[in-house]
């Protein structure tokens, strides 16, 4: 399979001359960053999807068509669309629509949430997330597949032969479901069809590979051909590794700090950052040859042919940004491709 490369932003509120830029300003701000990732040779650009102050990204759709008129080659998807508290009917006239306007660059990330925001801002409820994205995963499946629907559920109306348009001009849309550590997660994508998309933000990547072997066996025994594996993960590239980790390091700093207490972390350290971007850690933040090198070898750990470099923090220059997609885009993945074309025992 194809390696594919990509960065993606959750719409973070970035900063000018030391001043927060408007909620307005950051959005325009994501779609000239998708057009500068385009012309620096990334293979997709993706979008999250929060619903709190400092994350502009509530309406990813949107903001994927308005970068569509921008580009004209770039992949554009998600990381990650919140299923659970969509409906999937109108999920796939959005990215159906999507996919036409873009001649066929639409993709998505299907998860289940992380941060719960949308399910009180929406009116569901937290006690049926299990069930809501069980129900929802499998219709929008279903809808992929075309032709007229029948369906029936607790999450929503039911659909008696329903055709569902605009049909999809190529067929299919590439969809992935987004995995940050649950076994049956990894199942129900190899019993969809669905490629596996693996959120990796603390820990050594490494510990993934049972599940990326898990998805491989699954797809086995489904009857299905093998399908991509891809890796999330957070990171920030300068000139140098010092650099790099002196201007990410506080804003990093700051995002864990504020979602420390409703997700369960440990407020990060200099030690644990130390490691974190060091060769075993999580975050990929330094020099071009520095994440070249650790894309590189977690790509081969994984058995994983995409990698999505989630790039960004709340209050980072605007500046500063474009440098990191810059770099990204001319140095680190012709150098991650570099790499992977040699032998593995050939690098030293």
């Amino acid at each position: 399979m194809e390696l594919q490369l990509g960065l993606n932003s959750f719409g973070e509120v970035a900063t000018s001359g030391g001043v927060p830029m408007t909620d307005a300003e950051t959005l325009r701000l994501l779609v000239d960053e998708a057009r500068l990732a385009e012309q620096v040779g990334l293979d997709v650009f993706s979008v999250g999807e929060h619903y709190r102050a400092g994350n502009n990204d509530s309406a990813t759709p949107v903001l994927l068509a308005a970068m569509a008129t921008a580009t004209e080659r770039i992949g554009l998807g998600t990381s990650v669309t919140v299923l659970s508290t969509n409906d999937p009917v109108r999920l796939y006239h959005e990215f159906s629509t999507l996919d036409a306007v873009s001649n066929g660059r639409a993709q998505i990330v299907l998860g289940r949430a992380s941060a719960t925001e949308s399910f009180p801002l929406f009116g569901y409820d937290l006690a049926d997330y299990e069930r809501l994205f069980e129900e929802k995963t499998e219709l929008f499946a279903q809808l992929l597949e075309g032709g007229p629907i029948t369906w029936q559920g607790m999450t929503r109306p039911e659909l008696h032969d329903q055709d569902v348009v605009p049909h999809l001009e190529h067929g299919t849309l590439p969809t992935w479901i987004g995995v940050g550590g649950s076994p049956q997660s990894v199942i129900r994508a190899a019993r969809l069809g669905f490629a596996l998309m693996l959120a990796i933000i603390s820990g050594p990547p490494v510990r993934f590979a049972p599940f990326a072997e898990l998805f491989r066996q699954a797809l086995a025994r489904y009857g299905r051909h093998p399908l991509p594996v891809g890796v999330h993960g957070p990171g920030h590239v300068a000139a140098t590794d010092e650099q790099a980790r002196e201007e990410f390091w506080p804003h990093w700093r700051e995002l864990i700090r504020l979602v420390a207490v409703e997700r369960g972390f440990a407020v990060p350290t200099e030690e644990s950052f130390a490691y974190e971007t060091g060769p075993h850690g999580a975050l990929y933040v330094g020099s071009p040859e520095t994440v070249a090198e650790k894309i590189a070898t977690n790509l081969r750990a994984l058995g994983a042919n995409r990698f999505d470099l989630k790039y960004g923090a709340g209050g980072l220059p605007h500046e500063t940004l474009m440098t990191n997609i810059e770099l990204f885009g001319r140095h680190v993945i012709p150098r991650v491709r570099e790499l992977l074309a040699q032998p593995p025992d050939s690098r030293g």
